[in-house]
């Protein structure tokens, strides 16, 4: 079968992968001049600026692309464990380090806040393995038609009820965990899923169980260099690549049936295709693309929040104790989350800050360093006027950053990204982080990975199941190649 991917981020390019291994004839139409998506990475006078993830999590996730082509990710990017995977760092200057494994984190526990804690910890360690153990087979990697496919699951929903998987995150995190500052390390992971730890269900512990049980792995060359080694091998195995070549329309039959007949490219070129993976943001997609009025739960979806981006290379270099990844908390916490419910910037923001020329000598010349600097802002829909206030935002950011002890006065190349640029690379309301992992938007209740109107069309994205992040998304693009395959084999389908 003739197959199109529309877009090469992470999850088009899993989706190929698992097309290809099936042996479907897959092209690729990407808008931008190279393979993945905002996982994209600048290289200007010797420095390499990342500008989308910088966090690789579960990599058994990620290679399962890989070995569907008959390689492995470890074969193709040079990986290794991040150990500490975080520095913490606290406003009352105190620190804690996220260590890579189990027993190293527990001994840290113990040395940050006694035998206790450490007790407590393994207990907390124990019941995100369990909540993984329960989730991950029954509610992330899973095709999901509907709130009907509850009713086939309603052992596992008494599971995860006594798991305690429905209590908000921040509660469970608090009735194994003592110490305030260590529950705020062990439950700010819910932001890469677009919910305050106080508003998410105690389900997206999940994340915390990737970042702090499974472990932080850094990639020579960045996260980019994951979607650049999965095109090498995707051409290798015979995908064919159209970068520059946005997509402008998804074509559908005239025959009745409104089945997918190819894509459109750049308003005037027609390819003729048997079937579509859509790698990109969901609603923007039933929008710009399809001719096919969106469902009501994407229409009336719930938005994550958005963040800035500071990427810059500079001279000099940080502090000493700097890790690769650094999280800088403010003396607020409560409060700062529902400064952006409300629309408005956060007063005391938390930022995470990434130094891979810590780690990695290619990152930046010598004697320089490499700083991508992430805060959490209202999305497009909040009441922050980007326009006329992003460069004042981003001297804010600096400045807090100069204040950290980062090097940021002898700035060579910078790069600064605000919901406006989000939206402007296709993100609607101007988020990275798509719908929000609401109750409400979470599992048989997120917009599904296919339309039954256009038939031969999956979706693929954190704006569909299973959801955001790197690990999440290539899960998607599998379970949109499966959705393809079940498609040629309904249709019997000859295959190329």
């Amino acid at each position: 079968m003739r197959v199109g991917i529309v877009g090469a981020g992470f999850g088009g390019l899993s989706a190929a992968a698992h097309l290809v291994a099936k042996g479907h004839q897959v092209t690729v139409f990407e808008r931008g001049p190279g393979p993945g998506g905002r996982a994209t990475t600048d290289v200007v006078d010797g420095f390499r600026m990342a500008l989308g993830p910088t966090i690789l999590t579960m990599p058994a996730i990620v290679g399962e692309a890989f070995a569907a082509l008959g390689t492995e990710l470890e074969r193709e990017v040079t990986l290794a464990p991040l150990d500490p995977a975080y520095r913490a760092v606290f406003a009352d200057g105190s620190e804690f380090r996220v260590r890579h494994g189990r027993d190293a984190m527990a001994e840290e526990v113990l040395e940050f806040a006694g035998p206790r804690e450490a007790a407590n910890f393994e207990a907390f360690a124990d019941w995100l393995t369990e909540l993984y153990r329960i989730e991950m087979p029954n509610f992330i990697d899973t095709q999901w038609d509907g709130v009907g496919d509850l009713l086939g699951k309603w052992r596992v929903l008494v599971q995860l009820a006594r798991q305690a998987g429905f209590r908000r995150l921040d509660q469970a995190v608090a009735s194994f965990l003592e110490e305030p500052r260590l529950q705020r390390v062990f439950s700010f992971q819910s932001l890469f899923a677009g919910v305050a730890p106080q508003q998410a269900l105690s389900l997206y512990a999940v994340i915390t169980y990737m970042d702090t049980i499974a472990g932080v792995y850094e990639v020579r060359g960045g996260i980019s260099a994951v979607a650049d080694a999965l095109a090498r091998v995707l051409a290798r195995r015979g995908v064919e690549f159209e970068y520059d070549s946005p997509v402008t329309r998804i074509l559908r039959r005239g025959d009745g049936t409104g089945a997918v007949d190819g894509v459109e490219i750049a308003g005037d070129q027609r390819v003729r295709l048997d079937a579509v993976v859509c790698d990109v943001d969901l609603p923007v997609a039933y929008r710009t693309l399809l001719d096919v009025k969106a469902p009501r739960r994407t229409r009336h979806a719930q938005y994550a929040p958005s963040c800035v981006v500071w990427s810059a290379g500079v001279r000099g270099i940080p502090p000493a104790g700097t890790e690769h990844h650094n999280l800088h908390f403010g003396w607020e916490w409560d409060d700062a989350f529902a400064a952006l419910a409300s629309g408005v910037r956060m007063r005391d923001a938390s930022t995470f800050v990434t130094v891979a020329s810590q780690t990695d000598p290619t990152a930046a010349p010598d004697g320089c360093s490499t700083i991508f600097a992430l805060e959490p802002v209202p999305n497009l829909g909040g009441k922050v006027d980007w326009a006329s206030e992003a460069d004042q935002h981003a001297g804010v950011l600096r400045d807090r950053l100069r204040s950290y002890g980062y090097p940021v006065d002898d700035v060579v190349v910078e790069r600064f990204v605000d919901p406006l640029r989000w939206r402007a690379l296709g993100l609607d309301l101007g988020t990275p982080f798509s719908l929000a992992h609401t109750f409400a938007q979470t599992g048989p209740l997120r917009p599904r990975n296919i339309d039954e109107r256009v038939p031969g069309l999956a979706f693929t994205g954190g704006g569909t199941v299973p959801g955001v992040g790197v690990p999440m998304v290539m899960l998607s693009g599998r379970l949109a190649a499966q959705r393809i395959e079940q498609y040629a084999v309904a249709t019997r389908t000859v295959r190329w």
